[in-house]
């Protein structure tokens, strides 16, 4: 089993900036690929950016450009730097974990979620 915390969610102005981070337990997770989905009131939950086992990135392209995956495996953390917020990323963000090494850019791809946290961008 591998638990799932997330934290650094919060309110900003557009155009600010937030990092989210993603802290595992449990079974290690450094060989595992993990990924970022959010989910809007009334919305599917999304893919927003993963990372492979290796350290390979892949963003949807709505972020693009803006946010950044990256993990620090001494500290068995995930971030999501996430920059030019918009009112469009208004969501619950949710941090998740795939026992295989290849990322999926769909949910059920994944076999650990964190309990998500909000992140609201005002206009």
């Amino acid at each position: 089993q591998v638990q799932l915390v997330e934290s650094g969610g919060g309110l900003v102005q557009a155009g600010g900036s937030l990092r989210l981070s993603c802290a595992a337990s449990g079974r290690t997770s450094r060989n595992f690929a993990m990924g970022w989905f959010r989910q809007a009131p009334g919305k599917e939950r999304e893919f927003v950016a993963a990372l492979t086992w290796s350290g390979a990135p892949f963003y949807a392209d709505s972020v693009k450009g803006r946010f950044t995956i990256s993990r620090d495996n001494a500290k068995d953390t995930v971030y999501l730097q996430m920059n030019t917020l918009k009112p469009e990323d208004t969501a619950v963000y949710y941090c998740s974990a795939r026992s295989s090494g290849g990322v999926a850019n769909y949910p059920s791809g994944y076999n650990y979620w964190g309990q998500g946290t909000q992140v609201t961008v005002s206009s």
